[in-house]
């Protein structure tokens, strides 16, 4: 189970039958979205900084809610994600909210040629953009990073700007509970289970198998410098933006660290860097 068909579908399916979960769930707060609220943290919003006019292309979006929030920003969105049915439903709230931002629906590794047949020749001959963004639970999903990393090589102007928040390695080397090392830090092989419930509804009657890569920071890193990226920024923080972790404490508002650590490990890096 270790060909390119097989985890994409298999990661495929998980993430259709997540989507209708996660829209309903608290953790999403979509009435709260629907109002106006922004679901970008500081973390990635101090690296982005004015992006009014500026194409944004967002990798791994879910259903799009971060890529509309850029729209709302002022910024001509795309959004992309292998999931069609969060990208059907992504289309209907940005319909819904009257906003242009784009959606594709594509395996990553194949954008360049699904976003050249979405958005047409003429207006993308070049196919540029601006800022390519991605963030929280990204990587994990891909097997080759370098791949990944030339994806996102491949979409940036020069000097255009790559910018990234997602859960550190440190993180996904432990059980679900924290109570002991489990998984191995360096990416040795695939990782396949079988889960129940989802972080934004651990109590949801869904199960679901996934397919997922750990990756050690060096690896994420000489991706992005082997592909003609410039890194200007690696930043690491002792908390999640977000509550979707076993055995959490919130100790300021919307940050949260594992109990029994406190602020002895990461649980985020940012990255922003450029195409030379």
């Amino acid at each position: 189970m270790d060909n390119k068909l097989d985890y994409i579908n298999i990661n495929k399916q998980t993430w259709n039958n997540k989507t209708d979960v996660h829209i309903a769930s608290d953790f999403y707060d979509l009435q709260g979205f629907l109002d106006g609220k922004s679901t970008l943290n500081s973390i990635e919003l101090e690296l982005l900084g004015d992006i009014k006019g500026k194409r944004i292309l967002h990798l791994q979006c879910h259903f799009g809610q971060d890529t509309m929030t850029f729209s709302r920003m002022g910024a001509k969105a795309t959004g992309v994600d292998l999931s069609d049915k969060a990208i059907e439903r992504a289309r209907e709230f940005a319909a819904k909210l009257n906003l242009d931002t784009q959606f594709v629906c594509c395996d990553i590794y194949d954008a360049p040629n699904y976003i050249d047949e979405t958005r047409g020749k003429t207006e993308l001959s070049e196919a540029k953009f601006d800022i390519v963004f991605t963030s929280y639970g990204t990587i994990g999903w891909f097997p080759d990073l370098d791949k990944w990393a030339k994806v996102v090589s491949h979409f940036l102007k020069p000097d255009g700007k790559f910018i990234m928040a997602d859960f550190h390695p440190v993180v996904w080397m432990f059980d679900n509970d924290f109570k002991e090392v489990f998984y191995n830090y360096f990416n040795i092989e695939p990782i396949i289970e079988d889960e129940s419930g989802t972080y934004a509804d651990r109590y949801s009657d869904i199960a679901a198998q996934t397919m997922t890569w750990n990756h050690p920071t060096s690896e994420l890193l000489n991706a992005l410098i082997n592909n003609g990226l410039q890194i200007n920024s690696f930043n690491e923080y002792d908390y999640s933006p977000y509550n979707c972790f076993n055995e959490t404490e919130e100790f300021e508002p919307n940050k949260f660290r594992i109990k029994h650590f406190g602020n002895k490990i990461p649980m985020v890096y940012s990255i922003e860097a450029s195409k030379k």
